[in-house]
């Protein structure tokens, strides 16, 4: 297949020489009608998995009738949807279209939270990953993303993850809000210690300081909780969404508890299509989907089969230096710079996986993952592996 046609498309990405035609639970066919494995869902997107027939029933139906009308308007479905999370967290909910759009809202939401007492500086963790727009990109902790932008806007300090004294440290009379992923994902999948998101709370609560939590990755379903801070029992001021929430339609959503949410005014904030009636028609359908196929749960008991399988993994490859994650939101970090090479080899085999470092493989399955789908992707990565490190490994 020729990819010319990518001449006329700016260079943001690096594309493998793959094109998909079709998808369905967790497997993926190319154009020539190749069978893949998905072990990354979109980078997180397809939690319900690829078409799932229900969300395509809804987008198909909602199509036909309206697609867009603006927020001018009321959108019945959007304030379904808001209810349905309402309901869920007890927050207000504002709908835009990706992740960072969603961090940015919070950004802004906590800056006009906090600005009648002067408060308007944001603590973010070293190594974190909220997104690529201006104010997301300035709370993001990762260097590389940030260098040739700068200068990005002030007002935010980075800690060490996991370091309670050290964000305790940056907090003063005009801090307004702390932002952190519960589980770093674009870092390599690091989930947060639970005393430290525990504590991080309790100082947000005695300091008069708002608690984002960047729920963009670890949101619904994939650790094993339909919020992953059910986990770890706090109970932010405000959560960010996206990925999953659409089941492929592009949708994000900010939500606030209300006594936050009411520092946002009407013209303060928008977005064009956020939550219009063909998203809100697929988000609805996905939490129907992950509601009664309680695929939280089954993130929980398929996470710990991945988990026992690279565990077996790591007794015969002696480069796997570490296990880590939540649920269905896992990594393996090697002792040599061969993360990159393994994703490649594993593409050529069937396997789709994703490199967050050139040490680093994160895994990110559709949570409707079959047990021998997990054994034909871990079996694929040993031959990688073994080919790779051959002489190495056994």
């Amino acid at each position: 297949m020729s990819y010319q046609q990518e001449d006329f498309i700016m260079k943001t990405y690096r594309r493998f020489p793959v094109a998909f035609a079709k998808g369905k639970g967790a497997k993926l066919w190319d154009v020539d009608g190749k069978e893949y494995i998905d072990f990354l869902s979109g980078i997180g997107v397809l939690n319900v998995g690829h078409s799932h027939p229900d969300v395509v029933s809804a987008i198909q139906k909602q199509s036909s009738l309206l697609l867009h009308t603006s927020n001018l308007f009321h959108i019945p479905l959007q304030e379904e949807l808001a209810e349905r999370l309402f309901k869920l967290t007890g927050m207000l909910s504002f709908f835009c279209n990706s992740g960072a759009e969603a961090n940015e809202a919070a950004i802004k939401l906590a800056r006009a939270y906090g600005k009648p007492k002067g408060k308007y500086k944001i603590i973010s963790a070293l190594n974190s990953f909220h997104g690529r727009t201006l104010g997301a990109l300035s709370a993001t902790g990762q260097e590389k993303y940030k260098e040739k932008f700068q200068p990005l806007i002030p007002g935010f300090s980075f800690a060490p993850f996991n370091d309670l004294p050290a964000f305790s440290s940056l907090m003063d009379e005009e801090t307004c809000a702390v932002i952190l992923e519960p589980v770093q994902g674009e870092g390599g999948v690091y989930p947060a210690d639970k005393d430290f998101l525990q504590g991080i709370y309790e100082l947000c609560l005695e300091r008069d300081i708002l608690l984002i939590l960047d729920e963009v990755q670890t949101g619904l379903g994939r650790c094993g909780a339909l919020f992953c801070y059910q986990l770890y029992d706090v109970k932010p001021h405000i959560v960010t969404l996206a990925k999953s929430l659409g089941g492929g339609v592009p949708i994000g959503a900010m939500l606030a508890q209300p006594n936050v949410a009411e520092a946002f005014s009407p013209g303060d904030h928008a977005s064009t299509f956020g939550g219009n009636f063909l998203a809100s028609a697929a988000a609805l359908a996905v939490l129907d989907i992950l509601e009664r196929e309680n695929l939280p749960k089954r993130a929980r008991e398929m996470g710990d089969y991945f988990w026992g399988k690279l565990e077996e993994l790591r007794e015969e490859i002696r480069e796997i230096k570490e296990i880590r994650g939540l649920g269905l939101m896992l990594a393996i970090e090697f002792y040599q710079p061969i993360a990159r090479q393994v994703v490649s080899m594993a593409l050529e085999k069937g396997l789709i996986i994703n490199a967050t470092s050139d040490y680093t493989l994160r895994f990110l399955p559709p949570l409707v993952i079959e047990k021998e789908e997990i054994e034909r992707g871990i079996a694929i990565l040993k031959e990688v592996l073994y080919e790779l490190l051959r002489g190495k490994g056994d």
